[in-house]
């Protein structure tokens, strides 16, 4: 999809002359220049502008007029525009507002709806749904992340089409919990008709999944660094073999570590029995047990812990094996 945007210009400097008195019942053509006055807008280029005062010299009331771009309104029309862009290009408003704000033009939410909606009034039948109609994906990508906004952090959503790399929608989201994104992905996935999900391995994304009845395809590469790291810090435990619970389930350091290298290399090359693999590693350290209140977890509960995690999470991480998409994963 390509789309063609011609925004509204700004030109300081430039009037359009005017032919008849603005006021209703006169009839006056005629008229004379009668001041020129500042005028603040809110635009990504003038903060100020010159409008000028036109006195009628039928009716001798005067009016402005004002440079090409701008109008009675605070915000410049070249604004407005970028606003009602972005609107159809999948953004909420809240995000809108974000986006004209990295720009040095400050809109709230409320500002950038009453101007999507005079949009729509004047054009009937815009709609967000015209620019992405006839849009599916098998697969949509999800994320959450965080914007310093007026000194506080702000979560972002972002939804994308996994096949075609097209931003679906950016939203301002009230939380990062399950119920929040649930609200947000649930409206996205069935208008482009998803089946997949692809996320990283946050529980939160796991629980939408399953309520909204999508696939769900963990990032392979986001669990294969999580892995790593925990692995690299479980082996000098295991090593040093200090709280002696490994000895308690009859497993030495030296299997330890070694059912630590196993599980890294599961996950990083996928084998088809690898589900099996995992079951059977978690059967070694399924005796260890969970620390009680107060305590710290001891190396054996810790790695028990992570082999069924990654038990778990097995069918989520390999689920591109049943996609049928035009980018599915190999491996």
């Amino acid at each position: 999809m390509r789309l063609a945007m011609i925004l509204p210009v700004v030109k300081e400097g430039e009037f359009e002359e005017p032919t008849r008195c603005p006021y209703r019942g006169c009839k006056g053509k005629h008229f004379r220049l009668h001041q020129e006055v500042d005028k603040p807008v809110r635009d990504t280029v003038y903060p100020l502008v010159k409008a000028r005062r036109y006195r009628c010299l039928w009716c001798k009331r005067t009016f402005r007029v004002y440079p090409t771009g701008v109008s009675r309104a605070q915000t410049s029309l070249r604004v407005q525009g970028l606003a009602v862009m972005l609107y159809l290009l999948g953004l909420s408003y809240g995000a809108v507002s974000l986006a004209l704000g990295a720009l040095g033009v400050y809109l709230c939410k409320s500002q950038v709806y009453l101007i999507v909606q005079e949009a729509a009034r004047r054009i009937p039948g815009l709609s967000r749904q015209q620019v992405f109609e006839g849009i599916r994906t098998q697969a949509m990508d999800a994320d959450v992340t965080s914007v310093r906004c007026r000194g506080q952090w702000l979560p972002l959503g972002l939804a994308v089409d996994e096949n075609r790399g097209l931003v679906l929608s950016v939203d301002a989201l009230s939380g990062e919990d399950a119920q929040s994104l649930q609200e947000w992905m649930a409206p996205i996935a069935q208008a482009v008709g998803a089946e997949i999900l692809v996320t990283d391995d946050a529980d939160a994304f796991k629980q939408v999944a399953d309520a909204v009845g999508l696939k769900h395809q963990v990032c392979k590469s986001h669990v294969k660094r999580n892995t790593d790291a925990l692995v690299e810090a479980l082996k000098p435990l295991a090593m040093q073999h200090a709280d002696g619970s490994l000895a308690a389930i009859g497993v030495s350091s030296e299997q330890a570590v070694a059912d630590l290298d196993r599980l890294r290399e599961l996950v990083a090359r996928r084998p088809v029995d690898g589900e099996k693999a995992l079951e059977a590693l978690y059967q070694r350290y399924a005796g260890a047990t969970p620390p009680k209140r107060g305590e710290t977890a001891s190396v054996a509960y810790r790695i028990r812990c992570l082999l069924l995690d990654r038990w778990n999470l097995w069918k989520r991480l390999v689920m591109y094996r049943q996609w049928q998409g035009t980018r599915r994963a190999t491996g």
